[in-house]
């Protein structure tokens, strides 16, 4: 815990001397008492005395104190909070290994059923967008809220030679970020290609550099990246990794398959697949965000049921103050009750 104005909890220094204060007027009372010609007819009219009871409401208003005291010094703490993501992209594999059977039935049919099902739990107000990328990346379903659009876009998939792993990336914080001109052709081909001037054609004024941002710090959005092989073309991951870094989106990478490879057959050819875990955990971590691995379809649905809690709850430095204050309002008003009960007075 951290305090915004830490100089307030010196104040916590006259809780002590509540202490000696009530203990003082404890002997004082008793020192009246001795005055008394006989303590035994004092005792007798008085009848049975409250006990440790009697201390019960000055221990909870001395408590009340130390909750106020801490609340005016701004605490704040790491704690749970709802998540304030509001935009979902999942860029998914649709290469030619997908149709691989170690995971049960095939890969693409398991990572189709866990993302309807990642889809089912998502709060209703997070909108999701949809990527696919084998040898190129291209949104198949923009971010929306209607779950329905989400699912068909999700059940139209078409499996598609190579795997260009960046591109699906690029694509997405395209998508996630609009208004920040990321251009993939500008990546893949360098500035002077992807500009294209024509003879006589008026020059585009240069994009305004962007400047980077905290990796991780960008909490309305997020990309999951669900891949089962090694990039064969596009962008250099590492390198897409690196601009959603710069852009403060992190990326969750999700690894589905077998990490030894398996032998595929495909319209004629076949190949050797295998799980590039390596690359997929270094997105991870550049981005700030974490790696699973779904070796069958029952990981691959427990890995999208743990991300849906992490997007929809995270951590956060938050200022529990209002907490705190509430606490002490609460045995204020439990120690004036107890009081009125028992004595007929407050404390």
């Amino acid at each position: 815990m951290t305090f915004a104005w830490p100089q307030f909890l010196w104040l916590l220094l006259l809780l002590p001397l509540l202490v000696l204060l009530y203990l003082w007027l404890l002997s004082r009372k008793k020192k009246l008492a001795v005055r008394y010609a006989s303590l035994t007819m004092v005792k007798e009219a008085m009848g049975r005395g409250p006990g440790l009871r009697r201390h019960v409401p000055p221990v909870l208003f001395l408590l009340s104190l130390a909750a106020m005291l801490l609340a005016s010094s701004r605490p704040f703490a790491v704690v749970r909070l709802p998540s304030q993501q509001e935009t979902i992209m999942l860029a998914m594999d649709v290469s030619g290994s997908m149709r691989a059977t170690d995971v049960e039935p095939t890969r693409m049919v398991a990572a189709q059923n866990a993302a309807k099902a990642f889809l089912a739990d998502l709060p209703r107000n997070v909108r999701v967008g949809i990527v696919a990328f084998a040898g190129t990346a291209s949104v198949v379903q923009p971010a929306t809220l209607s779950r329905e659009d989400l699912v068909a876009a999700i059940d139209k998939f078409q499996m598609q030679r190579a795997t260009a792993i960046g591109n699906g990336i690029v694509v997405s914080l395209a998508e996630l970020l609009p208004e920040a001109g990321i251009d993939l052709s500008k990546m893949m081909y360098g500035r002077d290609r992807a500009q294209g001037s024509s003879l006589g054609s008026k020059p585009k004024a240069p994009p305004k550099e962007h400047v980077p941002v905290a990796p991780g710090s960008y909490t309305s959005g997020a990309i999951i990246l669900l891949t089962d092989g090694q990039r064969t073309t596009g962008v250099d991951p590492l390198e897409a990794a690196k601009l959603a870094a710069d852009h403060g989106v992190r990326v969750y990478t999700v690894g589905i398959g077998t990490v030894t490879g398996e032998t595929i057959g495909f319209e004629g050819w076949s190949m050797r697949v295998k799980l590039d875990e390596e690359t997929l955990k270094a997105i991870a971590t550049k981005t700030q965000a974490e790696y699973f691995y779904a070796g069958t379809a029952a990981d691959l649905k427990k890995v999208y049921t743990t991300l849906s809690s992490r997007l929809t709850m995270e951590k956060r430095e938050t200022e529990v103050s209002g907490l705190l204050a509430l606490v002490a309002a609460l045995l204020a008003l439990l120690s004036g009750g107890l009081s009125l009960l028992w004595f007929n007075r407050i404390l």
